[in-house]
């Protein structure tokens, strides 16, 4: 079962924190008139932020991320079920899923120890203060990702989750299980996606033509 946390506690303590940040002046993809990519990221939005139901705190949005995609694409997808749109960032899965090192998720897992990234609906709590900075902790509410917090399977930022580390290797580093996304990319999380909202992971399994204008859509903003 999730971790339970008073949601005055950490809406008041995410407040505080976010006066003191600043929105990144680039990020990995612009939002995008609604293509038919967005349209089925929004669909998985909506279902699972209605089958998450009470358990959320906000439901305006919801991340999405896609380890169907290899690393190299933007795979997070912030979903705004208010206005329609989706903007895409990279970021990076968890070593025991990737034992080659090839870019692409090849397993879930829950297993304590195991390093790998789980599949599955989070609740997204307060920031804290960690080994990479300021982090999200995370509460599984599923059966597949239980064992989220006991795990300590946070979002954070990371240095190997970013366009210029796939510049030079041409896949992303890999994290313990964690969701770690690029320092800039990282602050866009912090202000839209923590607080009680849902995370959902898994594999959308996009056709090759919709990875392709994932693909393009990632030109970094001028």
């Amino acid at each position: 079962m999730a971790r339970q946390i008073d949601r005055r506690t950490v809406l008041k303590a995410g407040g505080g924190a976010c006066a003191a940040l600043w929105l990144p002046s680039r990020v990995f993809a612009q939002a995008s008139p609604v293509s038919e990519r967005d349209r089925k990221i929004l669909e998985v939005a909506k279902r699972e932020v209605e089958r998450a139901g009470d358990k959320l705190w906000r439901k305006d949005i919801a991340g999405i991320a896609d380890f169907g995609a290899h690393s190299s694409l933007p795979r997070f997808h912030f979903a705004n079920l208010e206005n329609g749109t989706v903007r895409s960032f990279l970021v990076a899965h968890g070593t025991g899923s990737d034992p080659e090192h090839d870019g692409y998720l090849n397993n879930f897992s829950n297993e304590p120890g195991s390093n790998a990234t789980s599949r599955g609906a989070y609740i997204t709590w307060e920031w804290y203060k960690g080994q990479y900075g300021t982090s999200i902790r995370l509460g599984g509410l599923d059966e597949e990702n239980s064992n989220a917090y006991p795990r300590a399977i946070v979002m954070h930022q990371a240095d190997y989750a970013t366009p210029e580390h796939v510049e030079r290797w041409g896949r992303l580093g890999r994290s313990n299980g964690c969701f770690a996304m690029g320092p800039q990319d990282f602050r866009e999380a912090l202000w839209h996606l923590s607080g009680g909202r849902l995370l959902y992971s898994g594999r959308l399994d996009f056709g090759p033509e919709l990875q392709t204008l994932t693909s393009m859509e990632a030109a970094p903003a001028s």
